[in-house]
């Protein structure tokens, strides 16, 4: 995408500034949610790559890829994410998490299935669900956000620890 399609994109953060703190504030509750469940750090990079390549959202598969491997991810498993079913590289939580992920994004195939749900129930507890779900949720809107307004990708770098 050239940097000119996205220069007669609306601006949200400047159009709607409270919408977009509104949204701000949602992602950060819900990351707050994820640390208060005890929620791996790891796996919710996981699930924020895993929608977005679903989604075919550049912008946020820039970031979340930068992010996940500042925090220490393996090129190995970025990599491989898009046929995690088919790696050894996933723990059960992992695999989890991104079948949950999945059914949330893609939850006009058959809405989230009974098995899907029962095997996020299986290794977690319904406080983790809740910000699983909440963490599939958020990536997914912002998903849509990026991709509506053409957000260009490159730009992004991880926070310095």
């Amino acid at each position: 995408m050239r940097k000119s399609d996205s220069a007669s994109r609306v601006s949200l953060k400047k159009v709607t500034p409270d919408v977009s703190a509104a949204m701000g504030s949602l992602h950060g509750a819900a990351v707050s949610a994820a640390q208060d469940a005890k929620v791996e750090p790891e796996i919710l990079e996981l699930i924020r790559i895993r929608a977005s390549q679903i989604n075919g959202c550049a912008f946020c598969l820039d970031m979340h890829t930068k992010d996940a491997r500042a925090q220490g991810e393996t090129e190995q498993r970025v990599y491989a994410l898009n046929a995690w079913r088919e790696t050894p590289f996933f723990t059960e939580r992992e695999r989890a998490a991104l079948a949950l992920t999945e059914a949330v994004t893609l939850v006009h195939d058959g809405h989230v299935p009974e098995a899907v749900y029962a095997e996020a129930a299986g290794v977690f507890d319904e406080q983790q669900i809740a910000a699983l779900i909440w963490a599939a949720t958020v990536i997914n809107a912002y998903n849509r956000i990026a991709i509506a307004t053409r957000m260009v990708p490159g730009a992004y770098q991880p926070a310095q620890k």
